[in-house]
């Protein structure tokens, strides 16, 4: 059962005192007063004048609302695993303003009214819902979607997202195509005869369980290949969560030739290894599958050198019965909207692997370029749209206390230090004090 979470509506005028503020689009750190009216900023620097409300913020940084561009709502169609609106609930709980839905539905987002059908469902939320539309019509392969109807109607980008766009005739028409409306084709790497209905990584642990294995090239001759259908067609492609330290180098190559290869990767990815399947755990089955500790290395190496662009949770929410059975029945995927921010901060910022401004960077600002949506800025006038971190909390996730709908996933009790602590956005506030 979801845990009910309401975000309040600000007051008219909102004060929040001594915060670190962390601006990345200009590049600015400094301690200040931030004064909000009417849900705009009307005042950065010192500021004493009088509010109806006061927080104090001292020990905590506000940054841009953050946005997770790889999310799966589930609605229509399996509201028992997660709705529009709890899945909201849980990235606003995580620290998101903005989020991006996967079109793997039932029905798929492959028409202009299940978008605004999306959209409607996000209505008075606090944090903005974002469609990502079919490749092709039912996520069948076969044939182009009205991809111009679908971003007339608010879709911010295209993708089959569960399955390849494996046909490349049509991958290549995509790309084609998408330049007309400037939004990316998102890209599930994964050969399927290559992957051949495997529950886990292929390698050592997967034999020693006797359960049949992914191969890395399933996703890396995927990924290969649409790096050659962008460079001729000079069309933007996405990768979505990468596992593998050859799409990594695979991706890295690209933008060394200038081309227009983007990339994503999960918290799970850069943390666990294919060992967390121990004991046949499905809540740490997920597709692509969790790899080896070489490619977290290779993975970490892409965060360190701006390979990687993007971190995203592909939330994946499944009900007990998806995962309480067999390795090979169990579905793919686990949630992370709740986990991801902390994760990030643990076992990236605090372990030194990548900033803390490199990190809000693939967090924020990053993922609203790729899509083409406005960013949160710092201005006077702006919509408040901010996130507040306590990037020393120490705490452990309790998946009973989630705000989504399901538990799938493997990361109950992880400890961790640093957590999202607050958001403010289209007029509203969540804050855990």
């Amino acid at each position: 059962m979801a845990r009910d979470v309401k975000a309040e509506k600000l007051p008219q005028t909102l004060l929040l005192k001594n915060v670190r503020l962390l601006d990345l689009i200009h590049k600015s750190d400094q301690v200040v007063d931030i004064l909000v009216a009417d849900g705009r900023y009307v005042r950065i620097g010192k500021c004493d004048d009088p509010a109806d409300r006061v927080i104090d913020l001292s020990g905590k940084i506000v940054t841009h609302g953050l946005m997770d561009m790889h999310v799966h709502l589930r609605e229509p169609g399996r509201e028992d695993k997660e709705t529009v609106w709890t899945g909201a609930n849980a990235a606003m709980v995580g620290g998101f303003t903005a989020i991006a839905c996967m079109p793997n539905t039932t029905p798929p987002i492959d028409t202009a009214d299940t978008v605004q059908y999306v959209k409607h469902k996000a209505q008075g939320h606090l944090v903005d819902v974002h469609p990502v539309g079919c490749v092709t019509k039912g996520r069948e392969g076969k044939e182009l979607a009205e991809i111009g109807s679908l971003v007339e109607a608010g879709a911010v980008g295209i993708t089959d997202d569960g399955d390849p766009v494996y046909n490349a005739e049509i991958m290549r028409r995509a790309l084609e195509y998408v330049k007309m409306f400037n939004i990316p084709v998102i890209e599930h790497a994964e050969d399927k005869q290559l992957s051949n209905r495997g529950s886990m990584n292929e390698g050592f642990t997967s034999t020693r369980l006797g359960l049949r294995g992914i191969p890395s090239i399933s996703e890396e001759v995927i990924v290969a290949r649409d790096i050659l259908l962008s460079e001729y067609t000079d069309a933007p492609v996405h990768i979505a969560h990468i596992s593998t330290g050859g799409t990594v180098r695979l991706v890295r190559q690209a933008k060394q030739r200038g081309l227009k290869v983007t990339c994503e990767v999960c918290p799970h990815h850069f943390t666990l290894t294919d060992e967390a399947v121990e004991n046949y755990n499905t809540f740490a089955k997920m597709n692509p599958p969790l790899r080896t500790s070489a490619d977290i290395e290779e993975i970490k190496l892409g965060l360190q050198d701006g390979t990687i662009d993007i971190i995203a949770t592909d939330h994946a929410p499944h009900t007990i019965e998806d995962k309480e059975c067999t390795m090979d029945e169990a579905s793919f995927g686990i949630t992370g909207l709740e986990t991801c921010v902390g994760i990030t901060l643990n076992d990236l910022v605090h372990k030194s692997v990548i900033s803390l401004e490199s990190a809000l960077y693939k967090l924020a600002i990053a993922p609203r370029k790729l899509l083409h949506l406005p960013l949160p800025e710092f201005v006077i006038g702006a919509q408040a749209n901010l996130t507040i971190l306590d990037t020393e909390m120490r705490w452990k996730y309790d998946v009973h206390q989630t705000c989504s709908k399901s538990i799938n996933t493997p990361y109950h009790d992880y400890a961790m230090k640093g957590k999202a602590v607050g958001v403010i956005h289209n007029g509203k506030i969540f804050y855990a004090s």
